[in-house]
């Protein structure tokens, strides 16, 4: 794997008003170049919960987004309501390939933990992982609910966090 050392990057959080256009197509480019492409997975990516959503992302430090830079890493957090009835949830977690196992993905977990509390003090939050990322996120506090289930051909796992920071 080509991984590339990523030095200065720069963290946002933007909810769906607050994107501009190629902020937004660099999210999704993303989401679709690993979701779609690298996992072989045929989905329907744009489900209208980024609307409601806040979007988390880090990308390359003198190269925004905003002006067609590289997004390397994002999550999607939405919240209790929307995808679960009683938690927040943070999805669509990727990072780039090129910059894989540099750290990048835990703190992005991080970061996105962080924006949750933040943005939903006090709510639990739900997830549904990729069962081989189980123990990543036991890491984080998530705690493996129920049985394995496919998800769009993929085995996954539901998860649950108590509320609080990182």
């Amino acid at each position: 794997m080509n991984q590339e050392p990523v030095k200065d990057v720069v963290w946002r959080c933007k909810s769906w008003t607050e994107l501009g256009r190629e902020e937004l197509y660099s999210l999704l480019k993303l989401r679709s170049e690993v979701f779609v492409v690298e996992q072989d997975c045929v989905y329907q990516d744009m489900d209208d919960k980024d609307k409601v959503g806040l979007h988390v992302w880090m990308e390359r430090a003198g190269a925004p987004a905003a002006e067609g830079g590289e997004i390397l890493a994002t999550t999607r957090l939405l919240p209790a309501g929307i995808s679960y009835p009683e938690e927040v949830s943070i999805g669509r977690v990727v990072t780039a390939q090129s910059v894989r196992r540099g750290g990048w993905g835990k703190a992005l977990m991080k970061r996105s933990l962080d924006e949750v509390h933040a943005a939903w003090k006090g709510e639990p939050i739900r997830i549904s992982a990729q069962q081989y990322l189980e123990a990543f996120y036991c890491s984080f506090g998530f705690t493996t609910v129920g049985e394995s289930y496919l998800e769009d051909g993929i085995p996954h796992v539901a998860m649950t966090r108590p509320a609080g920071p990182a």
